[in-house]
């Protein structure tokens, strides 16, 4: 049995545990109440009128922050098959995988038909790119168990931070209010996998050390492969719903503390140097934060002096 393969085997109680823990602490919602249908009305097939850009009570960075949420929650069918081929499919670690899936599952549901029934963007555009992001799928790569137990763990509180503040950012209190539903699942499955990292530590400190290491130099939310990613995400950075120092404070820092990753002495030589290559990563990612956060101070100063 090769490490990786004895680590999640030792980690099997851990995920018992922590799948009753979540079981305990997950509450029963349905996506059709969060939606207001009587906004609704029929498009040109039936009988009424296709969507235009006039219909939208959104402002762009609103449509772009939900679009892009939406997407990525999208991809699921591609997250499942990566997670269930890196873990068990027996015992607490099947039946996980199954709850978590099923739970992402509820997602996209609420959000597209908030979308469509509000007319907040383009159906028709919608369904086109989730149809070409759907079947482009996400591939994690040749990623070990241990880097995608890493990756899930920082990848589910970006996903949790991203849809609140996008919630927050849309201008409606019925948005704010379902992306705020979705951010307390994604909490949840946050914590699940925290915590089975904060076990693995202990098992086998080197190698998740260089797990963690990997995947945080290495991270990109998972919505990376669709269309006009890279300018969308820019204008989701510019608006403060999620940017560099939003992932170094709120989500990297906070993860890394709950492991003591600063602070373990347990580490062999190559743990304590990925450590330290961890410790000047972020020391960078800091100094691009700030960098960033003057460039925008700036830019509301030339703003203001222009108005």
């Amino acid at each position: 049995m090769d490490t990786q393969a004895a680590v999640l085997y030792e980690l099997e109680p851990v995920v018992a545990q922590n799948l009753d823990r979540h079981l305990k602490m997950a509450r029963e919602w349905f996506p059709h109440d969060y939606v207001p249908w009587s906004r609704g009305r029929d498009f040109a097939f039936l009988g009424g009128e296709d969507w235009q850009p006039e219909d939208s009570p959104l402002d762009p960075v609103a449509k772009t922050a939900l679009t892009v949420n939406l997407l990525t929650e999208d991809n699921l069918p591609s997250y499942h098959r990566e997670i269930a081929t890196r873990f068990s499919r027996d015992g607490a670690w099947g039946t996980w995988i199954g709850q978590w899936t099923a739970e992402e599952g509820r997602h996209s549901i609420p959000l597209r038909d908030y979308l469509v029934v509000t007319r907040g963007v383009d159906p028709v555009a919608l369904e086109r790119l989730r149809m070409e992001h759907t079947v482009a799928g996400y591939d994690a790569g040749d990623r070990s168990a241990l880097s995608v137990l890493a990756y899930v763990s920082f990848q589910e509180l970006a996903t949790r931070v991203s849809h609140r503040n996008t919630g927050k950012a849309s201008g409606c209190p019925l948005a704010d209010q379902l992306l705020a539903r979705i951010a307390a699942d994604e909490n949840l499955h946050m914590v699940f996998y925290r915590n089975l990292m904060n076990a693995a530590l202990d098992i086998a400190p080197d190698d998740a050390m260089v797990a963690i290491r990997d995947e945080v130099i290495n991270f990109a939310m998972p919505g990376i492969g669709m269309t006009d990613f890279a300018q969308n995400a820019l204008t989701i950075a510019k608006a403060g719903i999620y940017d560099l120092r939003i992932h170094h404070d709120d989500v990297l820092v906070p993860v890394l503390r709950f492991w003591n990753v600063f602070d373990r002495n347990d580490f062999g030589p190559v743990g304590e140097r990925a450590r330290e290559e961890l410790i000047g990563f972020l020391g960078l990612l800091d100094e691009r934060a700030r960098f960033y956060e003057e460039k925008s101070r700036h830019r509301r100063e030339l703003a203001a002096a222009a108005g």
